[in-house]
């Protein structure tokens, strides 16, 4: 019983002392300076990324789309044409 209670009471002293060392302080500042320098890289999150990368396949399915449009239409097109309307 006694031996838990100290075993608790160093945790907290310990707990304690890293909460108010400086190398907590230096945590903080990394953390400070890693996140301006990230804000300064202009970087995106991953749910905003998963969402630009879907447009952009939808954008592409409708491209190859309207090109097989155009060239059926440029096909029919040719084909409705005269030899004297070519020239």
């Amino acid at each position: 019983m006694i031996a838990k209670q100290l075993f608790e009471e160093a945790t907290n002293k310990i707990s304690d002392t890293l909460a108010n060392s400086p190398l907590k302080d230096m945590e903080k500042n990394a953390k400070a300076m890693m996140s301006g320098a990230f804000n300064k890289m202009d970087l995106i999150t991953r749910e905003e990324f998963d969402v630009q990368q879907q447009i952009l396949i939808k954008t592409r399915i409708k491209l190859v789309e309207l090109e097989a449009k155009i060239a059926a239409l440029e096909a029919k097109l040719g084909e409705t044409e005269t030899p004297n309307e070519q020239a």
